[in-house]
């Protein structure tokens, strides 16, 4: 029996503390290194255990052999006869606990075992920091710019180091060694040396999570961010909505005289951010999305395909679309919806030329002159087929308009129709 060395222990019990590794813990990992350094200095083999009394640090190795009639193999058995000698009270196949002089330690022998338990608080304190950051996956934490390896920015978040790839990282943003930066945590791994922390400054989670730690609202889920697009770097389009009526989502995201957004917008290295009030109204919601510019009208096309037509004034046409499409291409990401926008001009030269593509239509017909296509055409007769299905009542409630001519009129739009479907089947 003996003492652990006598520097050995008080610094396990430091590491208890600075660490918070249970004693107990501590004790068992040093005892599988103490007898995986008296295998390796003595060479013995067997069923060798180790024992530390966690109070005065003195330590029993001992060789654990199964007692029985005939011993064949003396490294794991012994004989019934010897094992009395040990223990009076012992039974055949039990097994029993033989002392080996610790002695046969040496200085090089508890070097090892120190190794082996330093190495394993390492492995340890790995994994205790691989959990701690495996929790704020998904957040956005504050570091700062530590060095550059290539195109990559490596960030210093106190306790651990992440990545900043080239992919995740700002265009417009430049950086200098030691600038405070925040960024949103992508992915958490294991690694040799430590976690693995991939981060991003493009996410439009770390957009969301800045308005989160700027706005009361917004944290305590009063104002809810509904949906945001971002082009990184220069801007964001962010729908909000409230679930108190006596707040106002944008002006809670704002803050007075701009007070909340400002410290978000100078993270984001001057990233404009338009903040939109969200809606459940398709039309309403589009035409807020295209802030600043002034919507005239939005029309549901196609509700299945969710498209829609934006009406805007000549002079804010160029405003709607944005510099390269951005505020319409943001606008879109944002509602989900494909949006066609049109100047109030075009639309009305549009609406020209299909007003005379369909009284030139309805001339098809023997007998419908311009004068009478266009009368038809105002009450809502677009095509042949709207005059072959209509009723005799209602045309002749047309000015101008007879029976007569009613009839002939249903009675040529039908035969037109027959005659165009003849020439279809061949």
């Amino acid at each position: 029996m003996t003492k652990v060395q006598g520097e050995l222990f008080p610094v396990l019990e430091q590491i208890e503390r600075d660490k918070g590794i249970k004693k107990e813990e501590i004790i068992r990992m040093i005892e599988l290194a103490l007898v995986s350094a008296f295998r390796k200095h003595s060479g013995r083999m067997g069923d060798i255990r180790a024992k530390i009394d966690s109070e005065t640090a003195e330590v029993k190795v001992y060789v654990v052999k199964k007692v029985v009639s005939e011993v064949k193999s003396p490294q794991y058995e012994i004989s019934f006869e010897e094992a009395k000698k040990f223990s009076p009270e012992v039974k055949t196949d039990s097994e029993i606990e033989l002392p080996i002089e610790t002695e046969e330690f040496s200085r090089i022998a508890a070097q090892t075992a120190k190794q082996v338990i330093i190495q394993k608080i390492r492995e340890i304190e790995r994994e205790n920091l691989f959990q701690e950051f495996l929790t704020k996956k998904n957040q956005v934490l504050t570091g700062f710019v530590h060095r550059f390896v290539d195109h990559n920015i490596i960030v210093d978040l106190g306790k651990a180091e992440a990545i900043l790839p080239l992919r995740e990282q700002v265009r417009r943003e430049r950086f200098n060694i030691g600038e405070r930066l925040k960024v949103y945590i992508l992915k958490v791994e294991k690694g040799s040396r430590g976690p693995q922390i991939l981060v991003s400054r493009t996410h439009p989670e770390l957009v969301k999570q800045l308005f989160t730690q700027e706005v009361p609202e917004v944290h305590d889920h009063t104002v809810e961010i509904v949906s945001i697009s971002r082009e990184p770097g220069y801007r964001s389009k962010i729908a909000v909505v409230s679930h108190n009526e006596k707040v106002d989502p944008v002006g809670a995201c704002i803050g007075v005289k701009g007070s909340r957004i400002r410290p978000i917008i100078e993270e984001l290295r001057g990233e404009r951010i338009d903040l939109i009030r969200w809606d459940t109204d398709p039309s309403k919601l589009i035409a807020q999305s295209l802030t600043p510019a002034k919507v005239s009208t939005a029309s549901v096309i196609n509700a299945e395909e969710k498209r829609v037509e934006v009406i805007v004034a000549d002079d804010q046409l160029s405003l709607a679309i944005g510099k390269s499409g951005q505020n319409v291409r943001l606008a879109s990401r944002l509602t989900g919806w494909h949006i066609d926008i049109k100047s109030e001009s075009s639309k009305k030269e549009q609406i020209a030329k299909e007003t005379i593509a369909k009284v030139n239509e309805l001339q098809k017909i023997s007998g419908i002159g311009p004068k009478l296509a266009d009368v038809l055409q105002k009450a809502g007769y677009k095509s042949i087929e709207d005059l072959a299905n209509t009723k005799i009542e209602q045309l002749i409630a047309l000015q101008g308009i007879g029976k007569k001519t009613g009839t002939k009129i249903i009675r040529l739009a039908n035969e037109y129709l027959t005659s165009v479907k003849d020439k279809e089947n061949g």
